[in-house]
């Protein structure tokens, strides 16, 4: 009776589980289709003011190649749009379905990895925004001959503004990845500091295959910001490191 007891415990925790998990997806996606819904409202200014900003700051012509290439762009600005001002919302419902299996002291930091997951992400997006696509453009719309037309198609736009914006979001989670691996004792700062030549490479390679486009300023001002951030990360573990022995020598 017991077994079954601890049988029939087990199978209602198991369902109670997917029953919490299927809440909180149901909320993720609820917010999302409301940050869709708040995008598709102020659409014309995320276009005008937002995705078509950069090109026009450096007199880059953009056209349309495709049958109903615009209205598909615009439904791609809303949806895109949407996730982002979505995503604080989507994280805080990850937080809550895993919070419940944490205990106290985890739930402390894994928290504020949640919030400083968002705002690394961010930075990158701003980052890549403001620094990275002007450059980019730049050097685009003034390298070659005066005799070729730059006209470049607005979708292939987009794919480059997205892939540019979500890759430099991801990267700039690197202090963030680097903070954790430390907490569980998988990298030291001595290990990173021991492979510091190595990951010149590495970045050099990623920013290669990472930039959308091929010419080799693009690639060096994606780069630049990687090795900033090795070394960001390199302090991060020394931070990780002496905050834990603080935490073992109290226990």
């Amino acid at each position: 009776m017991a077994k079954q007891s601890a049988g029939e415990q087990f199978e209602m925790s198991f369902f109670d589980h997917l029953e919490e998990l299927r809440l909180r997806i149901s909320l993720a996606i609820l917010g999302i289709v409301i940050g869709c819904i708040i995008s598709g409202a102020f659409v014309d200014e995320l276009m005008n003011w937002v995705l078509l900003k950069p090109a026009a700051s450096v007199n880059l012509e953009l056209q349309n190649l495709r049958p109903f290439g615009q209205a598909f762009l615009y439904f791609k600005v809303i949806i895109m749009a949407g996730l982002i001002i979505s995503m604080p919302y989507t994280l805080y419902q990850l937080w809550k379905f895993i919070a419940p299996g944490l205990y106290e002291k985890e739930r402390r930091w894994a928290g504020k990895i949640t919030f400083y997951t968002s705002f690394c992400f961010l930075a990158g997006v701003a980052f890549a925004y403001w620094i990275m696509i002007p450059v980019m453009l730049s050097f685009t719309a003034s390298f070659g001959s005066t005799l070729i037309k730059n006209s470049i198609d607005v979708t292939e736009y987009f794919s480059f503004i997205t892939t540019t914006l979500l890759s430099a979001g991801l990267i700039f989670e690197l202090p963030m990845i680097a903070y954790i691996l430390a907490k569980i004792g998988i990298i030291s700062p001595e290990m990173l500091r021991k492979y510091r030549r190595h990951s010149i490479v590495v970045i050099l390679v990623l920013a290669a295959a990472l930039t959308p486009s091929t010419d080799p300023v693009s690639q060096l001002v994606f780069a630049a910001p990687l090795w900033v951030l090795y070394e960001i990360s390199i302090l991060v573990t020394v931070f990780a490191r002496k905050k834990e022995e603080s935490v073992t020598s109290i226990e």
